[in-house]
């Protein structure tokens, strides 16, 4: 795929500094760049990098310009030209072309206009696929299940029934929408099982990792809202609602009922607690154990940070005597009350 710069310009709204018809083929690190290329500069620590860039053209701030030898393309935010250019050379293909011929249609599936769909899928009763719908191959959609315009499943993606999923969302292979919930009643030891009768609901532009599961509600539906991108690999338990325009790294484990507000930002690996409420704006870091709302925003962590293990082993050992030492530290502190 090529793209003239002055092209490339218009399509980011940047301002163009040099020869609009150089012919750039791909997005490239300023390092790593040769001729044909495109890097960005979005970080001024960086700035070095440009003496020696071969670059044809580099994606930079008003203020980088004096420094840069090749053409440039001047924005606010590179990085966000960066990922912008990246869209307009992405050369991914399609996860399928037309429908074809081993895919499984029911008789009453709703086509829209342009829809493909991969060998050996599966689309059961009363699906709804809309236009542009891309189905990759092996994947299996429910009975009942919709998927609006644009949408992509990859390769091996599972939709049970009465799943919907947005406009142009993306679902990577692997992940499971609308499995059980974790829901059972205990007689006298013995494991009763609680039909799971909710649905999933997933609004518009979300984006979905690889082997990541979402959970089908219990009575009412699973929620996450537009705007959410979910890495690869987590686990999404059933009534959760996640908040618009959230992020949420790989690893990370929500328990049932966890209700997740707009903006927040969940590092890798985080455990959060079922039944309670995150509020907007709220950033947790990677590995943090979440067992407790939280009603401001701000930054929290948890768990401690990497140290050699002779250090840890020293540390181990002290918090396992926190308690013993809480309760000589209250003695000292009453004996000390009583001579003032």
């Amino acid at each position: 795929m090529k793209v003239t710069l002055e092209e490339l310009a218009r399509h980011l709204g940047a301002e163009l500094h040099g020869d609009g018809q150089l012919e750039i083929h791909r997005v490239n690190t300023l390092d790593k760049a040769g001729p044909g290329d495109i890097a960005f500069l979005s970080d001024a620590k960086y700035r070095h990098l440009l003496d020696s860039t071969r670059a044809s053209a580099v994606i930079v701030r008003a203020d980088d310009v004096p420094f840069c030898p090749a053409a440039s393309l001047v924005m606010t935010d590179p990085y966000l030209g960066f990922a912008l250019a990246a869209q307009r050379l992405d050369t991914t293909p399609q996860p399928a072309v037309d429908i074809h011929a081993t895919a499984v249609l029911a008789e009453d599936v709703t086509l829209g206009e342009g829809v493909a769909i991969g060998a050996n899928a599966v689309i059961e009763s009363g699906v709804e696929l809309g236009d542009g719908v891309v189905i990759g191959p092996g994947c299996f959609v429910g009975k009942n299940s919709k998927l609006g315009a644009r949408s992509r499943l990859w390769a091996n993606v599972t939709l049970y029934h009465n799943v919907t999923l947005g406009s142009d969302c993306l679902v990577q292979s692997g992940t499971v929408i609308g499995a059980d919930g974790f829901g059972y009643a205990n007689n006298k030891g013995e494991w009763v099982k609680i039909p799971q009768l909710g649905g999933v609901l997933i609004g518009n532009r979300v984006e979905i990792g690889a082997c990541t599961t979402i959970d089908r509600g219990a009575l009412e539906d699973t929620r996450i809202n537009d705007n959410v991108i979910i890495d690869n690999q987590c686990q999404i338990a059933h009534n959760v609602e996640i908040g618009y325009g959230t992020a949420v790294a790989g690893g990370t484990i929500m328990a049932g009922s966890l209700k997740v507000g707009k903006y927040c930002i969940i590092g890798g690996a985080s455990v959060f607690n079922g039944h309670m409420e995150i509020c907007d704006q709220v950033t947790i870091t990677g590995m943090a154990m979440v067992m407790r709302p939280i009603t401001e925003p701000g930054v929290y962590s948890s768990g401690i940070p990497l140290q050699s293990n002779k250090e840890w082993r020293k540390t181990a050992a002290r918090v396992l005597r926190i308690d013993e030492m809480h309760k000589r530290l209250s003695r000292l502190e009453k004996q000390s009350d009583k001579k003032d």
